[in-house]
């Protein structure tokens, strides 16, 4: 991996001490944008916003970490975007003000909820992902509501084995999120 920091100067002869790895630095945003937009991967990620949720700027960076296609908020369009760490100008994000919104955008895709608090809900693990999914995350306190839930072709939990019943939202979607880039980018390798 390319984590290494070197001094680079950006466009105008200022130190770039923007949090990129050293191939982006010196560039524009909409450069860096471009650049990454030529290699994402196709997964998606839906965050269901109906608290304004602290926890979305995290999902957003990590979400930039794994390069995803695209960020969809649905709900309420504001978030704490300083979580993100300025990592929202080089995504794609989508503001759906309704569940109906965002799932005409969904054709042909599969949609796994990240929920642990229903039934429904099987082991991370044992999820066979398909490279077009989209994951979906809920709040932190209320989960993905069930209007959403229902839509879902699969529901997942991530296994737990201290004295909590669940992870942080934001830990759970970049566990997810590595887990689906395990099976499906690091499987083509």
């Amino acid at each position: 991996m390319k984590n290494h920091r070197k001094t680079v100067l950006d466009q105008d002869g200022e130190v770039d001490t923007r949090n990129l790895i050293d191939e982006y630095k010196g560039l524009l945003n909409e450069q860096v944008f471009d650049a990454l937009s030529k290699k994402r991967t196709p997964l998606e990620i839906a965050i269901e916003n109906v608290e304004h949720d602290f926890n979305i700027g995290s999902i957003v960076r990590t979400a930039n970490s794994f390069n995803v296609a695209k960020v969809h908020i649905i709900g309420r369009k504001k978030y704490n975007r300083r979580g993100a760490m300025c990592t929202d100008k080089y995504l794609r994000i989508i503001h759906h003000p309704t569940i109906e919104d965002f799932l005409k955008t969904q054709e042909g895709r599969e949609l796994v909820a990240i929920e642990n608090n229903t039934p429904r809900a099987r082991e991370l693990h044992d999820k066979e992902f398909k490279p077009n999914t989209t994951l979906i995350f809920g709040s932190e306190n209320s989960g993905i509501t069930e209007e959403l839930l229902e839509k879902a072709q699969d529901v997942r939990f991530i296994e737990s084995f201290g004295s909590t019943r669940s992870v942080n939202v934001g830990a759970a979607a970049a566990i997810a999120m590595y887990e689906w880039t395990r099976q499906v980018v690091f499987s083509k390798s």
